[in-house]
């Protein structure tokens, strides 16, 4: 689920785009690159997150996984799938 695009469905973060950086259990660490930054994700339990149908480059899949990622790419990566995911979603 590493790389996964996801959409916030409870909380005051509700329709919040992330992107999922790592997976703990029943929990994800996700991250937007503004708010929620790599040193300190955000911590969601995985019914609380609906998976869009995008994944990351396998370039930033493999930098999340080497936690060598920098926040700059995944905000990049999040304003390119951004724009059409909320339509969907929807």
């Amino acid at each position: 689920m590493i790389g996964q695009f996801v959409t916030s469905k409870a909380g005051h973060d509700k329709d919040t785009l992330y992107l999922v950086v790592a997976e703990e259990g029943d929990f994800v660490a996700l991250c937007d690159g503004r708010l929620k930054l790599l040193e300190r994700p955000k911590r969601k339990r995985k019914k609380h997150i609906q998976p869009i149908r995008k994944m990351a480059g396998e370039e930033l899949v493999q930098a999340l996984k080497q936690n060598c990622a920098t926040d700059e790419q995944i905000k990049f990566a999040i304003k390119i799938v951004g724009g059409n995911v909320c339509q969907r979603v929807m």
